[in-house]
């Protein structure tokens, strides 16, 4: 008796089977299963299996659904093509001039391009030419200016010509640039306004996990007897930096603040929250501990206000937002641009009982 061979297609496998021509269809064995179990009854064994793998919880909380709908927002806002990120963009821009131009920066895109991401920088030519028309030729270009990270908000300076960003840049190492951030911390800082001025370096992190980060770098210690300081000799690769910081509210463990920096040095806000006051920023999960890389351990008291599991605390966005910028006016007053919080930081204001300055003053 001649035997023939039939290639079955079923679940992304291809199945072979050995068959007599004398048997029908019906008969048909697959896959060494013992005679008499049909192909159809296969698939439906294989669909009845896959029913009994659990699936993937979907977020319960209003807070879990905000902080997964943020993380996917920002995703395709990274994906998106150039002209679709330039026209959001476009929609956001809070002040322009023939000098400077101010948006309000999305959570989870990049300024610059080393990314390998669509990032601001990379769509700012089609942003430049839907500002002044597509019909209209224009030379026009855009440059960002005292960037914000990637997981910060708020507003964003550019500027209209390479010799108007070394004008900006001349203005702010002379402190004519006031920026000022908004920022939620766990803990409550102590005095609850005052200077920070602390040098901060690179450092690496050794571990399970070698990775960098900025670490501060005090030109004081305290002394052999514990009290009063001494000064020592500041290192040669860091940098100075210095933050005002003012409290402006604070409630169920946490505090919201305003910061000023003085200087520009890389995660220096985040760094002297952390590790200079001991109150890092809710979100931060990079400086929230320094020898190893896990997210954010928040305080029983927190994840019940915010309705939130620590399993999921991972999601939590950086609550680092842009909220004005000053900039000297030529021959005339100066220019003043404010930025409304994105929502999930109002969420979270309202969430841990943290009331903004201008709406205390309201009621």
């Amino acid at each position: 008796m001649n035997v023939w061979r039939r290639t079955v297609f079923m679940c992304g496998h291809n199945i072979h089977q050995s068959v007599l021509p004398s048997l029908s269809r019906a008969q048909y064995t697959v896959g060494g299963e013992k005679p008499g179990l049909r192909a159809i009854d296969l698939a439906r064994k294989v669909q009845q299996e896959g029913k009994k793998t659990p699936a993937m919880k979907a977020p319960t909380s209003p807070q879990q659904k905000r902080v997964v709908e943020l993380k996917r927002t920002s995703q395709q806002l990274q994906n998106v093509h150039p002209n679709v990120l330039a026209k959001h963009l476009l929609r956001t821009v809070l002040y322009q001039d023939k000098h400077v131009v101010v948006i309000n920066k999305p959570y989870g895109v990049p300024v610059g391009d080393d990314s390998g991401i669509t990032s601001i920088s990379s769509v700012l030519p089609v942003l430049c030419k839907m500002m002044d028309g597509t019909q209209i030729k224009s030379k026009s270009q855009l440059f960002p200016c005292l960037a914000l990270e990637k997981d910060s908000t708020g507003a964003l300076l550019l500027a209209r010509s390479e010799e108007m960003v070394e004008h900006i840049l001349t203005l702010t190492r002379n402190n004519q640039v006031q920026r000022k951030y908004w920022i939620v911390t766990i803990g409550l800082p102590v005095p609850s306004e005052g200077l920070i001025d602390i040098p901060i370096i690179e450092r690496e992190v050794m571990g399970p996990q070698p990775h960098y980060k900025m670490a501060l770098s005090p030109l004081f210690k305290l002394n052999d007897s514990g009290d009063g300081i001494t000064k020592v000799r500041g290192h040669r690769q860091a940098h100075a930096a210095v933050t005002k910081y003012r409290v402006l509210d604070s409630s169920s463990g946490c505090s919201l603040l305003e910061l000023q920096p003085f200087t520009g040095v890389k995660h220096q806000m985040r760094v002297h929250m952390a590790l200079a006051l001991g109150c890092p920023i809710l979100g931060d999960h990079k400086y929230s501990h320094w020898s190893k890389l896990a997210p954010q351990k928040l305080p029983d008291r927190v994840l019940g206000k915010l309705r939130l599991e620590q399993s999921k605390s991972r999601h939590l966005p950086l609550h680092l937002h842009s909220r004005q910028l000053t900039l000297p006016g030529a021959n005339r007053a100066d220019i003043t641009v404010s930025c409304r919080l994105p929502i999930y930081f109002t969420q979270t204001l309202n969430q841990l009982n943290l009331i903004p300055p201008d709406e205390r003053e309201d009621k």
